[in-house]
């Protein structure tokens, strides 16, 4: 069987990175905390110094934040390292280590001013050298190093694969340089979202391909950033400790001490958490409201990167021309995706018109045109001559044809299946009949094997355009580049699996993608937004939400999203009182 699928290929998009395990046990002393009941008053606490909180990690086989590929820690270096850009609350970008940039010659040169009070952990100054040496060390990188891959993805389909013509840079001063790019580009500063490493601490003489092989490797990696905490010691497969950093530009953190507890996976950090030996956890399912119940936790809810759509199968006639658009729009009408959202997902999920993040700048406001309309749908499909005819509550289309359509998806997600099912409802009621082209019962143990087989048997339906619908979903980059989905080059790779061809969405998303400067890149994705919503190559349904589960004892700034769990994490405090009964 093949061993990659279309799916997979579009989980790299931009970083790609897995859980992995390992083999620790959770220590089994617990320590309890008592709070005031919810019904009664809290207690009002001022930040304080001191204290250890314990966040949860996976096996990491390096600390090194170029290589690792592991979720956990991803979010966990950001303690430490940081890049020259981050993104706020909207998914734009703001500086972090750049002090103020300037776009030029539309969009090929970004001129970056630094920060000139940053210290590394080992006291050493921050500059531009160290930026340089960064992405010389990535350009010099195997194709496989995460953000080699984010810097070849983010250019799409419109540059060379080598890195080197992508990319470079020139060094003005000690503070400021220009980031180069081959060609106008709309991303330029996302890009620049990767950690920052320290050039002194690989390069001894003169910087070459030893300094930058040194810079890549795994093993007995010892990480010096620029953040609010810098590394302490490593216990291989158990423990890593930060310490919090006094000369941080923003001020010493309030918790002095930072521990990231190795366990084998996300099921056991969750028994560890509720067992009071880890301070934060994700949820493994959307139930996470039972948490409310103990006065232990508070609930930090985010929306995530993960996107559910409804795609069409445009090598299928009955989707294509104008006709084809009515029915995707009776569709769209018909799909009471609100319903989906609260019965399924408890309401911890958020309604999308297209696949741009909820929280996203360049989030068209008028995107959202398409409500639960039944009747809407009904008219649609009259619209277009459709009738029933025999009077089995199904219609027939202009020809008298009966139409049957099959939804494909993966029905060992027990989550998309019943939003499968659910949409399978709705389009009958509207007079849609429609087979469902999954199995329905499932084996009580499903294994790896079995998942496996079944999205192999997908991949294969998607690649020789057995389908008619299918219902399935992107992790999506916060890179929000589209070409992947839509653009007609990306049929013959497979990421475009709908064949859907439209040569102005082609211009629209190289428009998107080539826009000299941010507003332009604004205006550019308004209209590529418009395009969707009236073409409708995709029904977009929702963005999943995600949650941190957070103990009590911290407090402060806690503000999480998908691209850091842990973000603001050094204005978090624990009261005094707390701190001494610290869980170990």
């Amino acid at each position: 069987m093949r061993k990659k699928n279309i799916l997979v290929l579009l989980l790299v998009l931009i970083l790609l990175l897995n859980f992995t395990g390992c083999n620790s046990e959770i220590e089994t002393d617990e320590k309890q905390y008592i709070f005031k009941s919810e019904e009664e008053e809290e207690t009002i606490f001022e930040p304080e110094y001191g204290g250890k909180i314990i966040l949860p990690l996976t096996t990491l086989n390096t600390l090194n934040p170029l290589l690792s590929e592991n979720l956990l820690y991803y979010h966990f270096s950001k303690l430490i390292f940081q890049g020259l850009f981050d993104f706020d609350d909207d998914l734009n970008t703001i500086p972090v280590l750049a002090n103020d940039y300037t776009i030029k010659e539309d969009g090929k040169i970004i001129n970056i001013k630094l920060k000139e009070n940053i210290i590394w952990h080992d006291g050493e100054k921050f500059d531009s050298e160290d930026v340089a040496f960064t992405i010389n060390t990535i350009k010099y990188a195997n194709e496989d190093i995460v953000y080699k891959k984010m810097l070849n993805n983010s250019v799409g389909i419109y540059n060379p694969k080598n890195i080197n013509r992508i990319i470079n840079v020139e060094i003005l001063g000690p503070y400021e340089l220009n980031i180069i790019f081959d060609r106008s580009f709309s991303h330029g500063l996302e890009t620049l979202t990767f950690p920052i490493i320290p050039r002194h601490k690989f390069v001894s003489d003169r910087e070459n391909k030893k300094s930058y092989a040194q810079a890549l490797s795994k093993d007995d990696y010892v990480p010096i950033g620029t953040g609010p905490y810098k590394f302490n010691k490593y216990e291989k497969f158990k423990t890593i400790e930060l310490n919090s950093f006094p000369e941080y530009r923003d001020g010493k953190p309030y918790i002095d001490v930072v521990i990231g507890k190795v366990l084998e996976d996300e099921e056991l950090i969750l028994t560890a958490f509720e067992a009071g030996q880890l301070h934060l956890a994700l949820p493994l399912d959307i139930d996470w409201e039972k948490y409310n119940q103990s006065n232990k936790v508070r609930i930090y809810e985010f929306i995530s990167q993960n996107y559910e759509f409804l795609g069409f199968n445009f090598a299928n006639g009955i989707f294509g021309g104008e006709n084809g658009k009515s029915i995707r729009k009776a569709f769209a009408y018909g799909i009471d995706r609100q319903k989906i959202i609260q019965n399924i997902y408890l309401g911890h999920g958020t309604q999308a018109e297209v696949p741009i993040h909820p929280n996203s700048w360049l989030l068209w406001e008028d995107a959202n045109i398409y409500g639960y309309n039944p009747s809407r749908a009904r008219e649609e499909l009259e619209k277009l001559g459709w009738k029933d005819i025999n009077g089995d509550g199904f219609y027939e289309d202009e020809n008298g044809e009966e139409v049957i359509l099959r939804l494909l998806t993966n029905s060992n997600n027990s989550l998309r299946l019943k939003v499968a099912d659910m949409i399978v409802g709705d389009l009958n009621k509207i007079g849609i009949k429609v087979v469902k082209d999954y199995p329905e019962i499932l084996p009580d143990n499903m294994d790896k094997e079995i998942i496996e087989e079944q999205w192999e048997e997908i991949n294969e339906k998607l690649l020789k355009k057995d389908f008619d619908m299918v219902l399935i979903g992107w992790h999506l980059s916060t890179i929000p580049d589209l070409t992947f989905a839509f653009h007609s080059s990306q049929i013959a790779t497979g990421t475009n699996f709908i064949n859907y061809k439209d040569e102005i969405m082609d211009e629209l998303l190289l428009e998107a993608f080539s826009a000299p400067n941010r507003d332009n890149k604004l205006k550019s994705y308004k209209k590529l937004q418009s395009r969707i919503v009236n073409e409708l190559p995709y029904i977009s349904l929702f963005f999943k939400n995600n949650a941190l589960l957070v103990d009590k004892i911290i407090k402060g700034d806690i503000d999480p999203c998908f691209f850091n769990y842990y973000r603001n994490i050094e204005k978090w405090y624990i009261p005094k009182e707390f701190q001494q009964g610290d869980i170990e």
